[in-house]
């Protein structure tokens, strides 16, 4: 399994505090079955102030440990961009991180806020394919104006963009309404790829191998190899390669 969603680089989010937590929250990924796994710390600006180079010096820190390691995971990164007027700025000066390329664009990892969809959200997205960059919206199924209303989803659906669900969403851990928006999503053909999103070992592990097997038994196992392999490896692959 390939995860394009992590937040795993140590001290840089919300995610794992310590290499420690890292290394264990690796091991977790590695021994479930995941492969590859997305380095993806937050960028958001006044919060996060995350950027390429931060990001690359923790990720080159966390590689050093992975090899001293016996853990079987092969690791990229990039981050998860929230929504805000600058990415245009970041895109025009290319310091936007992406997680690889989808029919010919750069796949940007695209966070809405989970209160709403802010005003201007379609135009900036219509902005971005007009400049090369495919966004892919992480977690709608978790976002409470979808929760509230599904034409909220169908109106991103209808801007083309590509859509990352949470695979503990699948799992029930954000409820069951975030479950049923995601299960439904999968159902109509709307989601693209499933990830970890994980942040910490106690609550938010790597659950991979549990939402595949929960989209198995619900739809096919073709259907959940898609989306937790076969189309994330083929976003990424150039990603991986670089980085191996």
């Amino acid at each position: 399994m390939i995860d394009l969603h992590s937040h795993i680089l140590p001290g840089l989010d919300d995610g794992a505090l310590d290499m420690a937590e890292t290394l264990s929250l690796l091991r977790i990924a590695s021994d479930s079955g995941i492969t590859h796994m997305m380095c993806t710390p937050h960028i958001q600006l006044g919060r996060f102030d995350n950027n390429l180079a931060k990001i690359s010096n923790a990720f080159e820190q966390v590689t050093k440990h992975l090899e001293s390691s016996d853990i079987g995971i092969k690791l990229a990164f990039a981050a998860e961009v929230r929504i805000c007027p600058e990415i245009m700025l970041m895109a025009k000066q290319s310091t936007l991180p992406f997680i690889g390329t989808w029919q010919g664009k750069n796949v940007l990892l695209l966070e809405l806020p989970h209160s709403h969809i802010p005003a201007g959200t379609e135009q900036l997205i219509k902005w971005l394919k007009n400049n090369n960059i495919m966004p892919m919206i992480a977690h709608p199924e978790r976002n409470r104006d979808i929760l509230a209303d599904r034409k909220k989803l169908q109106q991103l659906t209808k801007l083309d963009c590509l859509f990352q669900l949470t695979a503990s969403s699948i799992c029930g851990d954000f409820g069951e309404d975030a479950r049923a928006i995601a299960l439904e999503m999968i159902a109509n053909e709307q989601a693209t790829i499933i990830a970890t999103d994980t942040h910490n070992v106690k609550r938010r592990p790597p659950k991979l191998k549990d939402a595949k097997d929960i989209v198995t038994e619900q739809f096919s196992e073709k259907l959940a190899q898609q989306l937790v392999h076969d189309i994330p490896w083929r976003i990424s692959a150039d990603k991986f390669s670089v980085v191996s």
